[in-house]
């Protein structure tokens, strides 16, 4: 588990899980293309399948850590966090 400093000095607890999202991958002349369904702007580029994989695993992270900080900056310190399950 991950924890970062709220704006008021609060410690948040994140908790990080493993989750499976679906890759689009295209060949493109040499380069490998791919984006992630299920989270818009999301995409990224590789010279082989193990590089577009990495950089595609990057850049989810990027996006839900940049999420998790926009969030946390936009609403008051009473705004509860909780964990949602749904299956799709």
């Amino acid at each position: 588990m991950r924890s970062s400093r709220h704006e008021y000095g609060k410690i948040v607890s994140m908790k990080t899980m493993d989750r499976e999202f679906t890759a689009i991958i295209e060949k493109k002349g040499r380069w490998y293309i791919g984006t992630v369904e299920e989270i818009p702007g999301v995409n990224s580029q590789g010279c082989t399948l193990v590089e577009l994989r990495r950089n595609l695993k990057e850049a989810i992270q990027l996006i839900v850590e940049s999420n998790r900080s926009i969030a946390l900056k936009e609403h008051s310190q009473q705004a509860k966090r909780e964990l949602i399950t749904v299956r799709v």
